[in-house]
């Protein structure tokens, strides 16, 4: 688990009355399980509690299936296991050492410490104190990684339990693990047809069916969930608001009803068995020594652990020469996920449920240090060509190009005017990857969703308190210490958690916080954007040109 600065633990304990209660005990009835945890600062933390059957062996790359047989006593203390991760060895030499360390610091690049196949499991933190009869809202996450790393490890809650119940709206929270890379979103025709494609959002859907039946034990009001990720885990909610075609009642009743997008909502991708996603399972498979197998699927569920886990590496990882054209995400299998995102959203095929989305403000400076050969406008259309969207042509791409000037002052990070160019086109590109996956693509959904449901709320952002970061700028994943530890401690962190628990417990971030009005996103088309000492509205029409071509071309840009 990352550990907490001492600086943190330091002014918890000073805000805090330090309190070590009797172990807190919960008993559930789906499944019969009695579930001890531990407390401490006034948080009760419940960590590791399985809520599906173990994917090994014959269950290996096949749907999670629901426990049905009694779990007993379960000791929910300790550092749960992480799902197997996507490690893959990048050269960092040519890039500065002070970037590299933000970016090994935050919990986005943590390296999980234990982790395997036994790993579908939740941890559930609240007040200590909190009873069946709370009823207290619950903020479900789900984290990022690019579909590759990431686990429940990583993200302790415990300082937004507390300061939500010091702002009198006392939440629970639920964080989720789900296979990642090959285990949980391997594609190719042999998954499809085997109806096992996706596995990482139907663990996340499994875990939200476990929230909707226990849930209420620990105190919570599985009627009052709201869904919440970053990067892949924003991504991965807009998947569970399109899953199945927007179907997310459970046993009669919506699994949630509110959800927040940290740097993610729409991924344009085509299907688990196109061209790109075939390549990437005929590698696996190549890697595996299963290519002539009779059943090359079934080969790779017999293979060992080390050895399957091998393979499934073998493929280019996100933080590489091929960045965030990825290998493993979900993609559309006809099912589960019906059609691309995008598609989904302008046929209004996903959840109507009120929604915020977000990004920080440089979010492709982190997926652009890697591709330092990349030096004029030619060779970086040609890097878009051959790397990313190959249904795309080339005088498509570089039109897009041109709609970004070849000046490192309108680059990003941005607002630094010609400085943090760390090699010819690096701001370029850095925007370019930014736009695409996160900061305009966001603007695509949003113009989506209110064509398709006009009368559903939404609010959006843009943050900019780390714009003086050299070389990354406000980063792709800076936001998770801000909202999750308040570091800093600064005014975009306080306002940030306070719009949250106001829009948690009322479906509105306006509700009884003392900060600006934040207005609904298609009243003026304004972002609320963070900045480190204060908060401003900001017209959502920057860069208009690129928007332009990317919603005009988005057939052409998919993953």
């Amino acid at each position: 688990m990352k550990p907490i600065p001492l600086i943190f633990v330091i002014s918890l304990a000073v805000a805090t009355p330090m309190r070590r209660d009797a172990t807190p005990t919960v008993t559930i009835d789906n499944p019969d399980a009695t579930i001890f945890g531990s407390s401490f600062f006034s948080v009760d933390t419940f960590n590791g509690i399985p809520f599906a059957q173990p994917p090994t062996g014959a269950l290996r790359l096949k749907p999670p299936l629901a426990l049905t047989s009694s779990l007993g006593t379960v000791k929910a203390v300790g550092i749960p296991r992480a799902c197997p991760q996507f490690i893959a060895e990048v050269d960092i030499s040519s890039v500065t050492k002070g970037a590299v360390g933000l970016l090994l610091d935050s919990p986005f690049f943590q390296a999980a410490t234990d982790s395997g196949e036994d790993c579908l499991t939740l941890n559930i933190q609240r007040t200590a104190g909190t009873t069946s009869s709370s009823k207290l809202p619950v903020l479900f996450w789900i984290f990022g990684g690019g579909f590759e790393l990431g686990s429940t490890q990583t993200y302790d809650a415990a300082s937004l339990v507390i300061k939500s119940a010091a702002q009198g709206k006392p939440i629970i929270v639920v964080a989720v693990n789900y296979r990642v890379g090959a285990f949980g979103f391997l594609p190719g025709a042999d998954v499809l047809e085997d109806a096992s494609s996706n596995l990482g959002l139907l663990d996340q859907r499994m875990g939200l069916q476990w929230v909707a039946d226990n849930i209420a034990a620990f105190g919570g009001d599985p009627d009052k969930v709201t869904i919440w990720g970053e990067s892949a885990g924003a991504i991965s909610v807009f998947d569970q608001m399109a899953l199945y075609d927007g179907n997310m009642t459970y046993k009669g009743k919506p699994l949630f009803r509110a959800a927040i997008m940290n740097s993610g909502s729409i991924a344009p991708v085509d299907p688990v068995d196109s061209p790109k996603a075939e390549l990437v399972y005929q590698t696996v498979l190549a890697n595996a020594g299963c290519s002539s197998a009779p059943e090359p699927l079934q080969c790779l569920r017999d293979l060992d652990y080390n050895t399957f886990l091998n393979a499934a590496n073998s493929v280019p990882a996100i933080f590489s020469y091929h960045s965030v054209s990825l290998s493993y995400l979900p993609r559309p299998d006809g099912v589960v996920l019906t059609d691309s995102p995008e598609r989904l959203v302008k046929a209004g095929k996903y959840a109507r449920v009120p929604f915020i989305v977000g990004d920080q403000e440089d979010e492709g400076t982190a997926f652009a240090l890697f591709q330092a050969n990349i030096t004029t406008t030619d060779e970086l259309v040609a890097y878009l060509s051959e790397v990313f969207f190959h249904d795309a042509t080339v005088d498509q791409l570089t039109a897009l190009v041109a709609t970004y000037p070849d000046n490192a002052a309108a680059g990003s990070p941005f607002r630094t005017s010609s400085l943090n160019e760390w090699y010819p086109q690096y701001k370029r590109l850095a925007a370019i990857l930014g736009d695409l996956v996160f900061t305009l693509a966001r603007r695509v959904f949003l113009d989506l969703a209110h064509s398709a449901n006009s009368d559903i709320p939404s609010w959006s952002y843009l943050a900019s308190y780390g714009h003086d970061i050299p070389i990354l700028g406000t980063f792709h994943g800076s936001d998770l210490l801000q909202v999750f530890y308040g570091i800093p401690p600064n005014y975009a962190a306080s306002a940030i958690i306070s719009y949250y628990l106001s829009f948690i417990y009322d479906l509105d971030p306006d509700n009884g916080t003392s900060y600006m009005p934040w207005p609904q996103w298609a009243t003026d088309r304004k972002l609320m954007n963070f900045q480190a000492t204060s908060t401003n509205l900001l017209i959502d029409d920057f860069r208009s040109e690129s928007y332009e071509w990317i919603a005009e071309n988005a057939r052409s840009l998919h993953l």
